[in-house]
């Protein structure tokens, strides 16, 4: 994992698009892989193609309620055929006798014989005689067997994640269970000795560790396995003890706050100790202070201790990370784009990913609705907003520009 210097202090940062680069690059997929049943699949991630056992549907039959019949017992102006049999969905029927129709329902079989369903609809009874009063062209309302998967089409490939309805899809085929990938071990180490968990009171200069919660609810949102080890003293000896135990249990070590340049900031130095870094520092806002490296043979990611700045960079930088040793084929999102309203009269020094809410317009790109306070601190931002949309910098821009915006529903899908 060793870089140049580029990284460091007296070094030139990475630009954001790097940053990323590095971290997918340096990404090696999950090999261990389990089976589940179905009904535990959501969200895990294929370790196999799944090929199709069979066809879907198996056999012709009606895609509505009606009276199936042969057209060429019809002319063009219709005709009246006497009712030879009802066919229930789940219910084949007999063979169609020439000249008749069959009383058929959404979903069941098309009697041999049959090549037409004519929708309830347009039907008339007349005792026991059907009447349809137009012409019929063979195939109408008419799903034919296979019309959805053939039997040995690849439906799902290793790699995807398993939506919802992909679990609907595989439960079509009659698979009942699947394998996927091991889910992925992440240990979760907070700094800063101002920080106090929720329902302790705060003495004076504490803060309540918003981070863990958010960082733990993200990891289990994507479908990690979190070891939570906990809050971490101001100390160097200690910092470097729970990295150790983060590396023996965790398949990826996660980290918030301490990679900074303060003399409280420890994990800089003891992943140093232990391991190395090979990335720290990112010219972007909010979240400079972003790192990667390994502790022994254990990736790391340090993400900076800010609120916003860890959820930020987590989405941006630390899931593309994720996705692959998920086993995942998309590491990051493509963007979508977005109106920023203000122009930028003077370059900026680092690109900013801002909070911002879509306002959707019939006829032109949505325009991003920016949050008012852009700082680090304010976590109401990520909440208020429903993306952030990418400024870049080194250019000025004239207002009403159309730039990159990624939602956060797709940063953590």
């Amino acid at each position: 994992m060793s870089r140049p210097d580029r990284c460091f202090t007296g070094g030139q940062m990475l630009s954001a698009d790097q940053a990323r680069a590095e971290l997918v690059a340096a990404a090696r997929p999950l090999r261990e892989t389990e089976t589940v049943h179905l009904g535990e699949a959501l969200g895990r991630v294929l370790a196999e193609d799944v090929v199709s056992p069979l066809d879907v549907p198996g056999y012709d039959n009606s895609a509505m309620d009606g009276y199936a019949l042969n057209s060429a017992d019809t002319s063009a102006e219709g005709a009246s055929l006497p009712v030879s049999q009802r066919i229930p969905a789940g219910h084949p029927g007999g063979e169609l006798a020439p000249g008749t129709a069959a009383r058929i329902f959404t979903g069941a079989p098309l009697p041999l014989g049959a090549d037409t369903v004519v929708m309830q609809e347009e039907c008339e009874l007349d005792g026991d005689s059907v009447r349809i009063a137009r012409g019929i062209e063979a195939g109408e309302n008419v799903r034919p067997r296979a019309n959805d998967i053939a039997q040995g089409a690849t439906v799902l490939s290793a790699g995807d994640k398993l939506l919802p309805q992909a679990v609907g899809l595989l439960a079509s085929l009659g698979v009942a269970e699947v394998k996927v990938v091991r889910r992925l071990r992440v240990a979760l180490l907070n700094t800063g000795d101002e920080i106090v968990e929720p329902g302790r009171p705060l003495a004076a200069g504490q803060i309540y560790n918003s981070n863990r919660y958010t960082l733990t609810a993200t990891l289990q949102q994507v479908g990690c396995e979190v070891i939570d080890l906990g809050q971490v003293e101001d100390s160097f000896v200690a910092t470097r003890q729970a990295l150790r135990e983060a590396a023996a249990r965790a398949d990826l070590i996660l980290t918030s706050g301490g990679v900074s340049v303060g003399e409280e900031d420890h994990i800089k130095a003891a992943v140093e100790a232990e391991g190395e870094l090979s990335l720290w520092r990112v010219r972007m806002k909010p979240g400079k202070p972003l790192a990667f490296g390994r502790v022994g043979d254990t990736p790391f990611i340090g993400l900076p201790g800010n609120p916003v700045s860890a959820f930020v960079t987590l989405c941006l930088f630390g899931m593309p990370f994720l996705r692959v040793q998920q086993g995942r084929k998309d590491s990051f999102p493509p963007p979508a784009r977005a109106r920023f309203p203000r122009a930028i009269d003077r370059p900026l020094a680092r690109r900013e990913f801002m909070r911002v809410r879509l306002r959707h317009q019939a006829d032109a790109l949505p325009l991003a609705e920016l949050f008012p306070r852009q700082g680090s601190d304010v976590l109401t931002s990520t909440v208020w907003a429903d993306g952030v949309i990418e400024v870049p910098e080194g250019s000025t821009l004239p207002a009403d520009s159309a730039l990159n915006y990624w939602s956060f529903e797709s940063l953590l899908a």
